[in-house]
């Protein structure tokens, strides 16, 4: 009879134990506002022309995928690309978040923007657009929040090229080779 008495005040100490545990807080709120801030901050830099402050926020492994280029991969190779992206002469650029979305563990979260954008052409003509982006952010274990994937793209169709007489000519038929009769 002891045996089982132990064994039931064991049991129910467990139960009691388990009872007794906290539910994670849930931060989704507050680190939505930690993204929407560290956002901000990029947006700052790439409107002040500022490479720096434009990177300030991607991961060190980060993914970066403009439109029409192959993926970049690093923040090295991602300030690259935006240093040649604000180096164009007219450029200006905004951008507003439509969506956050932070997943329930707390780790990951995804961004969808609207954005407009300008630059001047090589004719020096101004150039116009306006698109979309979404981007994948990682809690860092300091608790802040970085981009590890970023992509954009433009709402404009994309013009098709012109066939100019050169080019039509160039352009060749197959015609299979006629068989030779053998008698």
């Amino acid at each position: 009879m002891p045996r089982y008495r132990a064994l039931l005040i064991l049991t129910l100490s467990a139960c009691c134990c388990n009872s007794c545990q906290k539910e994670p807080i849930d931060t989704r709120a507050k680190d939505e506002r930690n993204i929407r801030d560290a956002d901000a901050a990029t947006l700052k830099g790439a409107q002040a022309n500022d490479v720096d402050g434009a990177v300030a926020n991607y991961a060190d492994d980060a993914s970066w995928l403009p439109p029409n280029s192959p993926l970049v991969h690093g923040k090295t190779a991602i300030r690259a690309g935006w240093a040649k992206l604000i180096g164009n002469p007219g450029f200006t650029i905004d951008w507003q978040i439509n969506k956050v979305e932070i997943g329930r563990a707390g780790d990951l979260a995804y961004t969808i923007y609207t954005y407009q954008m300008a630059l001047d052409g090589a004719d020096g003509k101004p150039i116009t657009d306006q698109g979309k982006d979404m981007a994948v952010w990682r809690k860092q274990p300091d608790g802040a929040w970085k981009m590890v994937a970023d992509t954009f793209n433009s709402d404009l169709a994309v013009k098709l090229q012109v066939k100019t007489p050169e080019t039509k000519h160039k352009i060749s038929k197959h015609h299979p080779r006629k068989r030779q009769r053998t008698t």
